[in-house]
């Protein structure tokens, strides 16, 4: 009898899912838990697994969990070039996401200069020039960031329409939606492992335009 489908809001253990930019690897492992298998699940990080282990004190735990629930983890994966690597890009997704892109530590703090919004909307951009050759048919790219300025001066509905996608909805994140999710600082050295304020933030799901 085939397994019946398990659903945490916009995800489901149907959907093959592609994790980036994961810090902790708890996002991934929260899906996991949800569906009680993440044998449809790719998580991966930029960093490497000896940088995981230094910087964030559950992460290795977290992915210890995720293997045995079956999941595909994969270290040292750049957004960048994620489409051509080879772990990856023979596979196509339904989902694939990015929570809280950032493009490094030393923009912390500097988040309202024009250089630092610039860092930022080239990471995306390579993401989403990377991701939309990844998806399924009718896949989806999600992005959640925030809304508030300035961070809605990184324009990401219009990177994403430069790179023909098109955005499917909006909606509201909110972190008690997934249950053990611990959002992470990240590349700050000794503040890696800290938690940051989401504050008024949105899940984009982008999709790629019908071509006629």
């Amino acid at each position: 009898m085939e397994d019946s489908e398990k659903r945490i809001r916009h995800y489901s253990s149907k959907h093959q899912i592609l994790l980036v930019g994961e810090g902790d690897f708890s996002f991934s492992l929260c899906l996991a838990s949800a569906f009680g298998s993440a044998t449809n699940i790719t998580a991966t990080s930029l960093d490497s697994e000896d940088e995981l282990s230094k910087k964030y004190m559950d992460a290795m735990v977290n992915v210890r969990m995720l293997t045995r629930f079956g999941c595909d983890v994969h270290h040292e994966v750049d957004v960048h070039t994620m489409s051509f690597d080879n772990n990856l890009s023979l596979r196509r997704y339904d989902r694939i996401v990015f929570n809280f892109p950032h493009a490094g530590s030393r923009f912390f703090g500097r988040e309202f200069s024009s250089k630092a919004i610039e860092g930022h909307r080239v990471l995306v951009q390579g993401f989403l020039e990377n991701a939309k050759e990844m998806l399924e048919e009718n896949g989806e790219i999600h992005i959640t960031h925030k809304t508030t300025y300035p961070f809605s001066d990184w324009e990401i509905k219009r990177l994403a329409k430069a790179e023909g996608l098109k955005l499917a909805k909006e909606s509201k994140f909110e972190r008690s939606h997934y249950p053990g999710y611990n959002n992470k600082r990240g590349s700050g050295g000794r503040e890696s492992d800290k938690y940051f304020p989401v504050g008024e933030c949105s899940t984009l799901m982008f999709i790629q335009k019908r071509k006629h």
